[in-house]
C-alpha cells in the first residue's frame, strides 16, 4: 500500500473491468506501488473482437512488459480496396513501430493475467453494482463485496458504468450502425492467400453499404467482418447480409475456397459515441467507457492503452501529492485525449462522408507525402504538429468534448 493510503481505505485504487484498458490501467498504477483491485464481470478467456493493432500502442506495452509479438501475426499495413474499379493503395504502418493481428481472447487473458504478475489483487466474475465517488473516498457496491478506495478507475467499456450513470453518453450516428462478423480456419496455399500471411496486411475492401474487414491471423486463419453505415436491406436477415456481401467478393471467393467457418457469426451493435463525462470527482473513464469509434482505423485497442496510461501516470500523480480528490484532476490530460479521439472520429466521418477513400487514399500515390501523412494516422502517430492532414481533419469541422 502507498504510503499516503488512510486506514479506512481498502485500495488505492479500484479499476472495474478486466480488458486492454482496466488491465493496463491497474497494471502501470500497482509499477508506481499503489494497491490495486482488478474486477472482471467475466471470465477469461472471453470472446472479443478488435483484432487489428496499431504500432504506436507499442510503447504502451513495453511498459506493460509483455511480448505482443508471441504467438501473433506480424501485421506491416492495411490496404484498402475497392474490387468494383480494381483500385486498390496500401499504406505501410510497421514502419517506426511494429504491430500485429491478435486474437483478443488469449491477449486479453495475457493482460489480465500480466496485472496479478505486477501485484495487483485481481477478481473474475464479479459485477459491481453501484459507486459512490465522494470527496472523502469512493465506495464500490458488487454482487461478491463491499469496497472503499481512493480512486476508481471505469474500463467497463461499452457497458461505460459512469457515463451511464452520469446519463453522459452521446451518439455518433453518423458512422457505422453495426457489424456482423466470423472467422475462418483451414486457408488453403494459393498465391493471394500466402501473401496476406506473408505480409500480415489487413485487407479493407469498400462496399455500397459500408466496408469488409479481412483480418489474417496465425495459423493460417481470418478474421471476416461487415460494417454496415447505410441503412440495412429490409429482404435479409444480418447473418444473411453478411453471407450475401461476402459471396459477392472476389477476393474473399478466393480466400475462403475450401476454408472453413470455424466461429459463429456474431453482431456488434451500439456503435460509435462518446462519453462528455470522461473524469470528476475521484474517477476517470479510460478505453471504451471513455469513447468509441467505428473500427474501420482499428483504433479501439489503441485508445485503450494510451488513455489508460496516461490516466494511470496521473492518477499516481494525484495519490502521491494527495489531490485525488480534484475533480478537475485530469482536465490537461484530457485534452490529448481529445486530440486523439477527434482526429480518427472526423478521419472516419471523411471515410464515409467525403468518399475520402476514392478521393485521398486512391490518389495518394501520387504525393509520397501524402502516403506518409495518412500511413501516420493509420498508425496511431496522433500527438505530433507536423502532419498537415491532421491539422486539415482538425480545423474543418470543431467538435465538441
Amino acid at each position: 500500500m502507498s504510503e499516503n493510503t488512510r486506514n479506512d481505505f481498502d485500495y488505492d485504487v479500484v479499476v472495474i473491468g478486466g480488458g486492454p484498458a482496466g488491465s493496463t490501467a491497474a497494471t502501470l498504477l500497482a509499477q508506481y506501488g499503489h494497491k490495486i483491485l482488478l474486477l472482471e464481470r467475466d471470465k477469461h478467456p472471453r470472446f472479443h473482437i478488435g483484432e487489428s493493432m496499431l504500432p504506436f500502442s507499442e510503447p504502451v506495452i513495453q511498459r506493460l512488459g509483455i511480448d505482443w509479438s508471441e504467438g501473433n501475426q506480424f501485421k506491416s499495413g492495411a490496404v484498402f480496396i475497392d474490387e468494383s474499379s480494381g483500385q486498390r493503395m496500401y499504406f505501410p504502418l510497421s514502419v517506426y513501430r511494429k504491430t500485429y493481428q491478435l486474437e483478443r481472447a488469449p491477449f486479453d487473458q495475457l493482460l489480465f493475467e500480466n496485472a496479478a504478475k505486477h501485484g495487483v489483487e485481481t477478481q473474475q466474475e464479479e459485477k459491481v453494482l453501484e459507486v459512490s465517488c465522494e470527496a472523502d473516498g469512493v465506495t464500490i457496491d458488487s454482487d461478491k463485496g463491499h469496497y472503499r478506495c481512493r480512486y476508481l478507475v471505469d474500463a467497463t467499456g461499452r457497458a461505460a458504468l459512469m457515463g451511464k450513470k452520469a446519463r453522459s453518453i452521446e451518439r455518433f450516428e453518423n458512422l457505422g450502425k453495426f457489424a456482423v462478423y466470423t472467422h475462418y480456419q483451414n486457408i488453403q496455399p494459393g498465391e493471394e492467400a500466402d501473401e496476406l500471411f506473408r505480409s500480415g496486411s489487413i485487407y479493407v475492401p469498400v462496399v455500397d453499404i459500408g466496408w469488409i474487414w479481412i483480418i489474417p491471423l496465425s495459423g493460417r486463419r481470418l478474421s471476416v467482418g461487415l460494417v454496415v453505415q447505410k441503412e440495412r436491406p429490409k429482404d435479409c436477415d444480418v447473418e444473411e447480409l453478411l453471407r450475401r456481401y461476402l459471396a459477392a467478393s472476389p477476393i474473399l471467393n478466393r480466400l475462403l475456397a475450401g476454408a472453413e467457418q470455424s466461429a459463429p457469426i456474431r453482431i456488434e451493435a451500439d456503435f460509435s459515441y462518446g462519453n462528455q463525462s470522461r473524469y470528476g470527482m475521484r474517477y476517470a473513464c479510460c478505453g471504451d467507457a471513455a469513447g468509441f469509434l467505428d473500427p474501420v482505423f482499428s483504433s479501439g485497442v489503441f485508445l485503450a492503452f494510451t488513455s489508460a496510461a496516461r490516466i494511470a501516470d496521473r492518477i499516481h500523480q494525484g495519490l502521491t501529492e494527495g489531490r485525488e480528490a480534484d475533480p478537475q484532476l485530469h482536465a490537461e490530460d484530457d485534452e490529448a485525449y481529445l486530440m486523439g479521439f477527434n482526429t480518427m472520429r472526423l478521419f472516419v466521418e471523411r471515410f464515409y462522408h467525403s468518399n475520402v477513400v476514392h478521393n485521398l487514399f486512391f490518389e495518394a500515390h501520387r504525393d509520397p507525402e501524402l502516403t506518409a501523412q495518412i500511413a501516420r494516422l493509420l498508425s496511431g502517430d496522433l500527438w505530433v504538429d507536423d502532419n498537415a492532414l491532421q491539422k486539415s481533419l482538425l480545423a474543418g469541422r470543431r467538435v465538441s468534448g
